[in-house]
């Protein structure tokens, strides 16, 4: 008897391991199985485990058992695959089991990435790379829509479009996410900056620095306002941000006026920002004194 997607999917992971519905929906049985009769999912969304906490797992079913059954699927008579639970059944190979108790569940291979997937995010064991990558999976893999994925698995449409978003970033950041070097905070930060070169300079310097997410999302602001910042005493500047040669006529104009190398940056769209920097106290007196005779002539 096939599981019906909506129902098995609707109610997240108490569908997947709540023993109540085990017992009545039909579809499901709990068995000890042998651990030589089951195969990993190779759809898998997870893709790494900690081998420390492997084995702190693995310590503690040697000890006291396993706690909670993993979900299996049924491939043949002897022969079954792994819809949720893949770390538990890792550790009780370590622990040295023969068998480990699973419910076994019907699912076609579409209900078991999505249940995997799931169980997963439910879970939090999955980082954010992990995550758009399996998402992206279901889309392409079953042809869906990204609406119809948010009823799938229970997630708003734009929380799949965010990440989403993160596999459109350079190679590198993408590694970095994976690796949990960079918060999906900084990544999302990183991709309101259209240029990729522009995205690394300032992946580099969070790196290099250690800089906040909120601490990104002002430099990225300031680079999409057409301001060059400076970080670690390198400039960077916004993509475009090159004068035509009227501003560089004015800019060279406000330099002369002011007696001070006076900044002046602007965007494609025409926004910009005059900066006037000073020395010190004494010169930022006189070129506040400029600005008081400026006044007084109006």
């Amino acid at each position: 008897m096939a599981v019906q997607k909506k129902f098995a999917l609707g109610r997240g992971l108490d569908a997947l391991i709540s023993t109540e519905e085990v017992k009545t929906s039909g579809s499901s049985s709990i068995n000890e199985i042998e651990l030589s009769k089951i195969s990993v999912n190779p759809n898998q969304p997870r893709r790494e485990f900690d081998p420390v906490a492997l084995q702190e797992l693995a310590d503690s079913i040697a000890e006291i058992g396993i706690i909670q059954p993993i979900t299996l699927r049924q491939l043949s008579e002897d022969s079954y695959q792994i819809i949720a639970g893949e770390r538990r059944y890792r550790a009780s190979v370590q622990a040295g089991l023969k068998t480990i108790p699973a419910y076994i569940r019907t699912a076609d291979d579409e209900n078991v990435m999505e249940m995997a997937l799931i169980e997963n995010i439910q879970r939090e064991d999955l980082n954010s790379l992990e995550i758009a990558l399996a998402y992206q999976h279901l889309l392409e893999q079953y042809e869906l829509t990204q609406e119809r994925l948010s009823e799938r698995v229970g997630k708003k449409r734009t929380t799949i479009a965010n990440y989403l978003r993160l596999l459109k970033l350079p190679a590198q950041i993408q590694v970095a996410l994976k690796n949990r070097e960079i918060d999906m905070g900084h990544a999302r930060a990183l991709l309101a900056l259209d240029d990729p070169k522009t995205q690394i300079r300032i992946f580099n310097e969070i790196q290099t620095q250690g800089y906040s997410v909120r601490k990104v999302e002002e430099i990225v602001k300031a680079l999409t306002s057409g301001e060059t910042i400076d970080s670690g005493g390198k400039k960077i500047k916004p993509k475009g941000s090159k004068l035509s040669e009227e501003y560089v006529i004015l800019q060279n104009h406000l330099c002369g006026f002011f007696g001070s190398k006076v900044q002046l940056s602007c965007t494609t769209k025409g926004k910009g920002k005059i900066s006037i920097p000073f020395n010190n106290e004494e010169d930022l007196e006189r070129i506040m004194e400029i600005f008081d005779l400026l006044k007084k002539k109006e």
